[in-house]
């Protein structure tokens, strides 16, 4: 049932960052007869298509830097406070945090069982470089990831380096960390409920 998932997560994107009339136009426009998806139903896969390229025409932007931006939402809105704090939990640093990337797919499946997200691969080619390798099955999971590094790079004050380089089977994005303490970055308490953001 991922699409039900990835829908209502464009949703919440469209409508947070863009608000609610824009979100109507593009339901409206795309022909889906309603504008409020389920994340426990299954949708066909040109619904999402469909979403995408409206959203994409309202806001003139590419499906890359729409995923993208996608990506960075869910970790740096504070309505998506929960799976920042499931990410964050890999680790003390951005470093720790990229080795923990293999078990994200179980993190997820542990907190929502219906998720199935492609198989993620990390290796450390040399010092502070990475290879992220994803697998297919999710269109744009890869742009959408994009984002999400990006953000955690941010919310951890490390200056990161990114490259994507789609295959015919796997994705792979190329991480350099430039600077592991580049800012302060935002405060994050394993054992608290509540983060202060630093200036």
């Amino acid at each position: 049932m991922m699409q039900g998932f990835i829908n209502k997560a464009i949703q919440c994107f469209a409508r947070d960052m863009y608000g609610d009339g824009l979100w109507r136009q593009v339901t409206d426009r795309a022909g889906l007869g309603y504008s409020n998806f389920e994340a426990m139903l299954d949708y066909p896969p040109d619904v999402t298509d469909r979403v995408l390229q409206e959203l994409q025409s309202h806001l003139g932007k590419s499906r890359e830097t729409l995923c993208e931006d996608l990506g960075t939402y869910l970790v740096s809105h504070p309505h998506m406070e929960a799976l920042r704090r499931l990410l964050r939990f890999g680790g003390a640093s951005f470093e720790e945090f990229l080795q923990s990337l293999d078990e994200l797919p179980d993190k997820a499946r542990l907190a929502l069982p219906e998720i199935t997200l492609p198989s993620l691969s990390v290796r450390m080619i040399e010092p502070r470089f990475y290879c992220l390798r994803m697998g297919h099955g999710l269109p744009g999971f890869s742009l959408v990831m994009m984002g999400i590094l990006r953000a955690l790079a941010d919310d951890y004050g490390a200056l990161v380096l990114l490259e994507l380089l789609p295959g015919q089977t796997t994705d792979e994005i190329h991480i350099t960390l430039a600077d592991a303490e580049f800012s302060s970055g935002r405060s994050f308490d394993l054992s608290a409920g509540r983060q202060v953001a630093h200036g």
